[in-house]
């Protein structure tokens, strides 16, 4: 099947993956672009390049949102030879540069049961670390275009990068925000990823593009609904911690559902046990 973007607004592009439902953008500029994240594996990023490259000829600068897989690992096949600047958080970089091996055994773990044939492709792909590492915030000027990378905070992993395109009022959030499916919580933060989101809600006006790191293009008021959901479950955790009651009695009553209520309340646990 074949990529292709949309344009979502005035030359920010977004093609959303078929198959884990991943969402990449592309910002156009004068002369230059940004990508921000690159897929899952070097066929997907090559497909990828294809696609970006019905849009615009442009050379492009890479951002990563974070270093799961699914959102890194076409960085050695997008940046090119000699390779473009990549951006990501400064913790998302080191994972990728001091943790290849560890980073490709997980994302084959979590494949292989229900996509065995991707497992095995992600498995083999050549990894890339970022060259351009962020703490808190970089703006950058794409072709004219001033694009502002930050840091909102430890939340969906504690290396989030969100990118902000304020000609556009576009939001690029990653998978702080989450469409087609609830939030992932393996490697949250889940105490603190509603101070996460309340702080890219500053940048928002009434008439945001919001592109979540999964599913549709979303509106703010989306974004404060699952903002109020993640309050509530962080309330959950904090009071049934207190309480001495098992992590099992949050997921019964959280929202997003048992599951990932559940492993969201072992990861809260941790937090407030100083483990995590």
């Amino acid at each position: 099947m074949s990529l292709r973007f949309t344009e979502v607004a005035d030359r920010v592009h977004v093609l959303r993956e078929p198959l884990l439902d991943i969402n990449v953008t592309l910002v156009v500029g004068d002369g230059e672009a940004l990508l921000v994240d690159t897929l899952s594996t070097a066929g997907q990023a090559a497909g990828l390049a294809e696609a970006a490259r019905a849009v615009t000829g442009h050379p492009w600068t890479l951002v990563n949102t974070h270093h799961h897989f699914d959102h890194c690992f076409g960085n050695a096949t997008l940046a090119g030879d000699p390779p473009r600047p990549v951006y990501a958080h400064e913790l998302a970089a080191a994972a990728l540069r001091d943790a290849p091996d560890r980073l490709r055994r997980e994302a084959y773990e979590e494949l292989r049961g229900e996509r065995p044939g991707l497992a095995a492709e992600v498995a083999g792909t050549a990894l890339l670390a970022p060259t351009h590492p962020v703490h808190t915030e970089a703006v950058l000027e794409v072709g004219g275009r001033r694009v502002v990378l930050r840091h909102p905070g430890r939340g969906h992993t504690d290396a989030d990068l969100v990118v902000h395109v304020p000609d556009a009022d576009v939001l690029v959030a990653g998978d702080l925000v989450e469409q087609s499916g609830p939030p992932a919580f393996e490697d949250s933060y889940p105490l603190q990823w509603p101070d996460a989101v309340a702080e890219l809600l500053r940048l928002t006006t009434s008439a945001t593009v919001v592109v979540p790191g999964h599913g549709t293009p979303v509106d703010v008021d989306f974004v404060r609904a699952q903002h109020k959901q993640l309050v509530d479950l962080a309330w959950l955790i904090r009071a049934a911690h207190t309480a001495g009651a098992p992590p099992e009695r949050v997921a019964a009553e959280a929202p997003f559902g048992a599951r990932p209520a559940l492993i969201a309340a072992r990861r809260g646990y941790a937090e407030l046990d100083g483990t995590a």
